[in-house]
């Protein structure tokens, strides 16, 4: 009979001992196996101290019952007896189903726990080949692996080791596992192994000395012949060799399987011979090899096989991984490597990695590998494969700071302590935190966290991310500003000569010059060197992500000297956290925008707003500029006033359009490149409409006050009428005028033309800023005909001496500045010229394509690569300008969407009418879009315009930068253009010349 309230009594202090089931709890425990132990208070607070009491009571039930019936009583009373094997048998069952499934199914493997000997502690190579000894095929030597296994974990969760102690101990027993299963594959082919010589030499986390639970054993085989045997002979044996023992550790049985044998580190991965002999492997190496070969060569160790041949290897090639900073290729090569490789991570799971995500394990590894292999070259201390022992012997040499060093120790082993943790679990290789409540409650328990420990986790967790993701850049550069400046007696700094390899490690082609304008930039006590001593590491990571790091800093230092004292710059930089970022990108890009800014710099204040980067619309541009020029009071200096203006939206400008390409940590680069163009052409082209406009203002007040004569327009013709405008771009324009009533021809036509001049002559004083240069030269008889006319002189020639090709330019004619109502019966003057009724005839579009089949074999500058050259080369701007104003002008009377100013919204209206299938519209819009783009990335990295790559290597992968590509992808950014400009060329056969 159940006494009252007895149940509820079980059921409570269950509860409180942590299991989540607690009636099924019960239901295990009133089992007949289980009734001496029932009620035993020992038991219940040893399962309670379990990550999951539920889970281990579940595994304690399962292996009672897989005893013998005679053993389950001794098995019981052992249990509650003896302390040391409660806790270990119980933590491995709380923690691992996979270990429980093992131990039912080998019922006698619990006795591997109860030996509790100072030796047991900490087993080496040696004692994990003992447990391995009776293994004599791939299932016995599976069963003794997990017996071996049982005990590591063991350790591990009663925290008699720490987790680098057990990452040690389960690469010992990864070690002794390869020497097992080369002894069982040696024994199935003696004659093979007479042959060769054959080493395994362990890669990655196991050369490392620091193995997960489950993890891919990355290995290297070398093979010599053996003492009179044939080489190719010997290299096959090896490779039969080697195959076996892989399938031994990898392949599935009736005890599934021990892990994954990867040799794809070896010399050319998958595709190369799974066995060379040393000289292969140094041949390769010394010819072929990338640096991140040299990098996976940091955690090289032989363990098992031939082990003198194994030694032989690494002294061989220990000297060229510690070269490898050295290397041609080594900067860009670190500058790819430093971007973290999430873009194969499922958007779903990036923020549960612990490995590869924001603030994981790979960035700590990766940043101590990379320190090593720029250090390591002149200090044989740095030459571990283990990351924590690698980490604190930088931190002793003054490479990484020792407060730096020591958090991320801290956050380090707490991530791979959650790893090990949740493989432990079901023995199954996973980087990912779980989702489930029941999985993240025995994880946290796992770490000691239990008053909370789902919450609990996940804040240290993410704290532990953060402080890897804040100091993983530093480490590089936080140690540089200690160089060149004043420490507390006893701290290590780094000496010149490692400060000036780490900045040639990080792009820096002049060191010497940065350290000297990192010691301006941080020395003294002042609040702006304290500032700037906070901001120097970060800025210098995103300098060296830049293709021109040196830049960037000189670029820095100059706009600090210029602003530092005023006390808004130090603020915006500090408190602003895109100001800093987005400072860096644009300073570090290339020569136009920080230019720009050098000449203004309070115009960094725009970098820190929201809005400061959006470009500003005509109407608000002309009303400042004209503004200006009314408070001016010589027509100078309006001018000067006005070129202010322009010089700070200039910047505004190119700092949006560089910020939008490279993308910040917060916001990633503009996906549309289309918009970055049209969105630089509109704000250009409004721009310089501006600039005319107070040119003109300031011209006319000069001598005629605020009326002139006559009637004057200002009509943009070309990529200024287009408003398709780069940052180089001259304005192609025509002048217009008509006499106001009253006045006599003649002196409106001087007064038009001294406007003209004077116009000009204010837009051509000497200055640093960009020029504007006007360009008149489209207008009738070229540059012999007037430079201004009448409306009706306009009228006349149109009407008497027009030539195809001026109908053509007159395609991109668009009012600018002066008179509107002029402006706009100027365009119903030409329209019947540039829309002709019914459109062209034969005769006009054979002068067309002539003169374009000219202008190709005659103005294309002498030596220029006609594959590479913007405007004039194959399936460049001029191209697709040309095939889409021939349409223009061939159905623009019949289609309304035709008549536009602009070449992308031509081509969209030309396949909205039917008129060109969309695969060709999309092929002209890319290559013309490309091209465009390219000639913004020049003028922005080399500060003048042009009309083809940079020769200039770094200015060519600035370039390359702006585009999109990234550090060592400068000849694959080539190939896409010559590969979209001939697709569109191909188009253009067609579509313009009818082939």
């Amino acid at each position: 009979m159940t006494v009252p309230g007895r149940r509820s009594s079980n059921f409570t202090r269950l509860l409180r001992h942590g299991f989540t089931d607690p009636s099924a709890a019960e239901r295990l425990l009133d089992l007949p196996d289980m009734s001496s132990a029932r009620t035993d208070p020992v038991l219940l607070d040893a399962l309670g101290a379990t990550a999951d009491p539920d889970l281990a009571l579940r595994g304690l039930v399962r292996l009672v019952e897989a005893q013998d019936p005679a053993e389950r009583q001794s098995l019981l009373d052992t249990l509650i007896t003896a302390k040391p094997l409660r806790d270990r048998l119980l933590g491995v069952l709380g923690a691992s189903e996979a270990l429980g499934d093992h131990l039912a199914r080998h019922p006698r493997d619990w006795q591997a726990l109860v030996t509790y000997e100072a030796t047991d502690l900490h087993p080496g190579v040696a004692d994990f080949e003992r447990g391995l000894a009776d293994a004599t095929d791939p299932v016995s030597l599976r069963v003794a692996y997990r017996r071996c296994l049982l005990a590591i974990a063991a350790r591990d969760v009663c925290g008699t080791t720490d987790i680098a102690e057990t990452a040690a101990e389960l690469a010992d027993l990864a070690t002794a596992t390869l020497r097992a299963a080369l002894a069982i594959a040696r024994g199935a082919a003696p004659a093979d192994a007479v042959q060769c010589r054959l080493a395994v030499v362990a890669m990655g986390k196991c050369g490392g000395h620091e193995l997960n639970y489950v993890s891919d054993v990355d290995v290297i085989f070398v093979g010599e012949p053996a003492e009179g045997a044939d080489e190719s002979k010997a290299v096959q044996a090896a490779t039969r060799l080697a195959s076996h023992l892989m399938r031994i550790c990898s392949e599935t049985t009736v005890e599934g399987t021990i892990w994954p044998v990867d040799a794809n580190l070896r010399p050319e991965g998958r595709n190369g011979p799974l066995v060379r002999t040393l000289s292969s492997h140094l041949a390769y190496y010394q010819r072929w090899a990338k640096t991140w070969e040299f990098q996976a060569l940091l955690k090289a160790r032989p363990v098992a096989g031939d082990l003198a041949l194994g030694e032989d290897y690494i002294e061989a090639v220990s000297p060229l991984v510690w070269q490898a900073a050295e290397r041609e290729n080594f900067v860009a090569d670190v500058q790819k490597m430093r971007r973290r490789v999430v873009d194969n991570i499922p958007v779903a799971e990036v923020e549960r990695e612990l490995k590869l995500g924001p603030g994981g394990l790979r960035d700590v590894e990766f940043a101590v590998q990379l320190l090593q292999l720029v250090h390591g070259r002149s200090d044989a201390t740095l030459h571990s494969g283990t990351t924590l022992e690698a980490l604190r012997a930088l931190a002793h040499g003054g490479y990484v700071g020792r407060a730096d060093a020591a958090q991320l120790d801290l956050a380090y082993r707490f991530l791979r302590a959650m790893e090990h943790h949740i493989q432990l679990y079901r023995l199954r290789r996973t980087h990912l935190v779980p989702e489930d409540a029941a999985d993240l409650r025995r994880l946290g328990r796992s770490l000691g966290l239990r008053t909370d420990p789902v919450g609990e986790l996940n804040k240290e967790w993410k704290r532990h991310a953060s402080v890897v993701r804040r100091l993983h850049e530093k480490l590089f550069y936080r140690p540089l500003l200690d160089a060149v400046a004043q420490l507390t007696p006893g701290e290590t700094r780094l000496s010149p000569k490692a400060a000036r390899q780490r900045l040639e490690a990080l792009g820096y082609a002049d060191p010497g010059a940065a350290l000297r304008h990192l010691e301006a930039l941080s020395s003294g006590v002042t609040r702006k060197a304290a500032i700037q001593r906070t901001l120097l590491p970060v800025l210098l990571g995103w300098f060296a992500d830049s293709a021109d790091p040196d830049a960037g800093l000189l670029g820095f230092r100059k706009v600090s000297d210029a602003l530092g004292k005023t006390p808004w710059y130090l603020r915006l930089l500090r408190d602003e956290g895109a100001a800093a970022e987005n400072l860096a990108r644009v300073l570090s890009a290339g020569r136009l925008a920080p230019d720009l800014l050098l000449r203004a710099p309070e115009a960094v204040a725009l970098l820190g707003d929201p809005e400061g980067l959006v470009p500003r619309g005509r109407d608000a541009l002309e009303q400042e500029v004209l503004a200006a020029v009314g408070r001016a009071d010589t027509a100078e200096a309006a001018v000067a006033a006005v070129r202010g203006v322009r010089r700070r939206e200039l910047f505004r400008t190119a700092a949006a359009d560089l910020i939008g390409s490279y993308g910040t940590e917060d916001n990633p680069a503009e996906a549309d490149p289309g918009e970055l163009v049209d969105r630089v052409g509109n704000a250009v082209t409004d721009l310089n409409a501006a600039t005319v406009s107070g040119a003109l203002r300031a011209a006319v007040r000069a001598q005629w006050g605020d009326t002139l004569p006559t009637r004057f327009a200002v009509i943009g013709m070309g990529r200024f009428g287009g408003r398709e405008q780069s940052y180089g771009s001259d304005a192609d324009v025509l002048f217009v005028h008509e006499p106001r009533e009253g006045v006599d021809e003649q002196e409106a036509s001087r007064a038009a033309n001294a406007v003209v001049v004077e116009m000009r002559r204010l837009l051509q004083l000497p200055t640093t800023d960009p020029p504007l240069l006007i360009d008149a030269d489209l207008r009738p008889e070229g540059k012999s005909g007037p430079v201004v006319r009448t409306l009706a002189s306009y009228a006349a020639y149109y009407r008497r001496w027009s030539l195809v090709w001026e109908s053509q330019a007159l395609l991109r004619a668009e009012p600018m500045a002066g008179d509107t109502d002029l402006g706009r019966r100027f365009l119903d003057l030409i329209d019947p010229l540039r829309y002709p009724a019914e459109g062209l005839g034969d005769d006009a579009v054979r002068e067309i394509r002539r003169l374009k089949a000219r202008m190709e074999s005659e103005r294309l500058p002498r030596g220029a690569d006609p594959t590479l050259h913007t405007k004039l080369g194959r399936g460049g701007l001029s191209d697709v300008e040309w095939t889409v104003q021939l349409f223009q002008m061939r159905h623009g009377w019949a289609e309304p969407g035709l008549r536009t100013t602009r070449t992308r919204e031509a081509l969209a209206a030309t396949h909205a009418a039917g008129l060109i299938s969309t695969e060709d519209a999309q092929i002209l819009d890319e290559a013309w879009v490309l091209a465009t783009r390219v000639r913004n990335g020049v003028m922005l990295v080399r500060g003048r315009a042009g009309d083809t790559f940079p020769s200039d290597s770094r200015e060519l992968g600035a370039v390359g930068r702006y585009l999109g590509y990234g550090p060592g992808r400068v000849g694959d950014m080539l190939d896409d253009y010559r590969r979209i400009t001939r697709r569109a060329r191909a188009v253009v056969e067609e579509l313009f010349y009818g082939a």
